[in-house]
């Protein structure tokens, strides 16, 4: 490993998978205590229009990806929130449409997009150190975020009715945390892609979930592991010559699996 670090490529790659695991720690950690985890998931394909209108307007697909996801993780909230709709069928169509967007998008631009599957598909070796500023900056954000309203977040994730009765801004604290949820997905799409961000949002905080039961101490586990996960998948992938986003996705599921094993043995 120490070879492959003498490499510009492969230290990008390694601050990028710590930066986006500090993020998936702490707000994987949200999503699986709330169970919000296909509200995350359609934030996630809904990005893929902000990446073709990013194309379109000939600006960089990830400050396009950003702007859309965030306006698509509110609207979802808004719509779910306030209307008779079932969430999950509010969440499917604007998954839809946001794919849709993208492709048209896409399609209306000239040129050849080169590297339009990586973010489809991840390219954890290609993150320029521009995108690096941009991901620490939106951890810093995070980070930012949940010490000013940890309290908030914890009650609505355990109890919203009784969040209610204290005067806990419900509403506008659960579009704070999808607010979040779309920053940390943007920064996953260049590490594992929006097809795979599921799992890396979701895998260390469901293992961490396992072990511990304090939130404090689930988020730092969960983002310890994901370091783990993304510095092991990074480096078999290096040496195996493998697609480093799907490999870091399988050392995650692998890990998920050991943990069921160990939590729930098999009796005799």
């Amino acid at each position: 490993m120490i070879e492959a670090l003498q490499l510009d490529f492969m230290r990008n790659a390694l601050l990028a998978g710590i930066l986006v695991s500090l993020a998936c720690g702490i707000i994987g950690t949200f999503v699986v205590v709330k169970r919000m985890v296909f509200i995350s998931g359609g934030i996630a394909h809904t990005a893929y229009g902000g990446i073709g209108l990013g194309y379109f307007l000939g600006i960089n697909p990830v400050l396009g990806a950003m702007v859309f996801s965030v306006a698509a993780a509110l609207g979802m909230g808004v719509v779910q929130r306030k209307t008779r709709e079932r969430a999950d069928t509010v969440i499917g169509v604007m998954w839809a449409i946001g794919m849709a967007l993208g492709i048209i998008f896409v399609d209306l631009t000239k040129g050849y997009k080169a590297d339009l599957l990586s973010y489809l598909f991840g390219s954890i070796l290609a993150v320029p150190t521009s995108d690096l500023w941009l991901m620490l900056a939106l951890d810093v954000v995070i980070f930012v975020l949940v010490i000013l309203f940890y309290k908030e977040l914890l009650a609505i994730s355990f109890d919203e009715t009784f969040s209610t009765v204290e005067n806990v801004p419900v509403d506008a604290i659960y579009l704070l945390l999808l607010c979040m949820i779309a920053f940390t997905v943007v920064m996953m799409m260049r590490v594992v892609g929006l097809i795979m961000v599921i799992a890396m949002l979701t895998v260390p905080a469901a293992i961490s979930a396992q072990f511990v039961k304090d939130m404090r101490r689930m988020m730092g586990l969960a983002s310890i592991l994901g370091v783990l996960f993304t510095t092991t998948g990074l480096w078999l992938s290096y040496f195996l010559n493998l697609t480093s986003g799907a490999t870091i996705i399988l050392v995650s599921g692998a890990a998920y699996l050991l943990s069921l094993g160990l939590r729930h043995p098999r009796k005799s």
